[in-house]
Formats: structure tokens, sequence, C-alpha cells
């Protein structure tokens, strides 16, 4: 039992391959739907599930998750399994980094898009709320936001093209920032080479 496994949430799976494999790390990596997200109950219970079947199996398991609206309940279950967990309240912040804090405190009302929102967001975001169905829900759950924010992590002009179609369907302000993989990696290598 010498290996280490990063149990990640599938919203990372690319940024969490593209770290490992620049890093070079000898790690599996499992993963968890990001559709979860939806219901933060069921990411708690998915990674529960897995963690016991991977703790005993491993030296270490890095939980390759923020908070991700579990209000603290994926804490205890990562401390019951000895696994460890990256910190931080979301991808969000993970990506902007140091600056979210200043652009949710500047701008609250800023509705935030990572490259796999992006890639998803008609499965996640139109479907995921019934807005193929019921599109007149769509400015009772936008009216409040006044722009959108694309933290880009890979440079990709489709991605940026698909962002801007996105704009246009939720009639918001585009901005695209590249964050690359900030805090993310920093913290996964903080947590991965102290395993």
């Amino acid at each position: 039992m010498s290996k280490t496994a990063l149990l990640i949430c599938g919203a990372l799976g690319k940024e969490v391959k593209a770290i490992v494999d620049g890093h070079g790390w000898d790690v599996d990596v499992y993963g968890v739907p990001a559709m979860h997200h939806f219901y933060p109950k069921k990411i708690v219970e998915a990674v529960e599930r897995r963690l016991a079947e991977l703790a005993p199996r491993y030296r270490q398991v890095v939980v390759v998750y923020g908070d991700c609206g579990t209000a603290g309940a994926l804490d205890p279950v990562a401390a019951r399994y000895g696994a460890v967990q990256l910190s931080g309240p979301h991808c969000y912040e993970m990506f902007a980094g140091a600056d979210f804090a200043r652009i949710a405190d500047e701008r609250p009302a800023t509705f935030f898009l990572t490259d796999w929102l992006v890639r998803n967001f008609e499965r996640a975001v139109v479907r995921g709320l019934g807005l193929d169905r019921y599109p007149e829900l769509k400015p009772v759950y936008f009216q409040n936001y006044t722009d959108l924010l694309y933290l880009e992590q890979f440079a990709d002009e489709r991605l940026v093209d698909k962002a801007r179609e996105i704009a246009e369907y939720l009639g918001l302000p585009l901005e695209v920032r590249h964050t690359g993989l900030n805090a993310l990696e920093t913290r996964l290598a903080k947590l991965v080479e102290a395993a």
C-alpha cells in the first residue's frame, strides 16, 4: 500500500490530469460526477462511498473538492477515512485565486463560468435547471445577475466563442479572464507532495 489516490470532482478532470501530468505524479485518479453540485448532499454521499472503497487500498487519499455547497459536511467525512481535502469554498475561488474575494465583494451579482461549465452549459444549466422545458424560468433564475465572468483555465478560442454564446443567451456582458490552474495546482501540489 504505497500509492496516493486522488478523489476528484468530475468538473476538475481535465485540470487535475494536466496538473498530475505536469508534475509527473504516480497517483491513481477517481471521479465523482460533477452534476452532484445541484444536490450537494449527493457530493457528500458519493465521496463517502468512494472513500470507503479507496481508504483501505491507499496510503493517502486526497479529496479534490472545495466545500462546494456542502456546508462543511465533507470535512468530517474526509477525516473519518484519514483523507486530506483541498482547502477553499469551490473551484471558482481556486481558479481566481486571491482575486476571488475582491471580485465577489466588488461584483456580487457575477455569474461565473469555468472551462467545464462552458463545455457543459447546455447539460448542466439549461437542461439541469429545466430551461429547455420551461424557458420562462430563465429571467427568474438570472434576473439578478449583472455580468458573466469566464475564468478560463486553458486558452481555447472555441470555448471563448461558446462563452460568448452563453453571454448572449443570458443577456449579460462577458469578461474572459485567463486564470490557468492557479490555487488549484498550488494546493493540490502541497497535499500530494506531502503524501
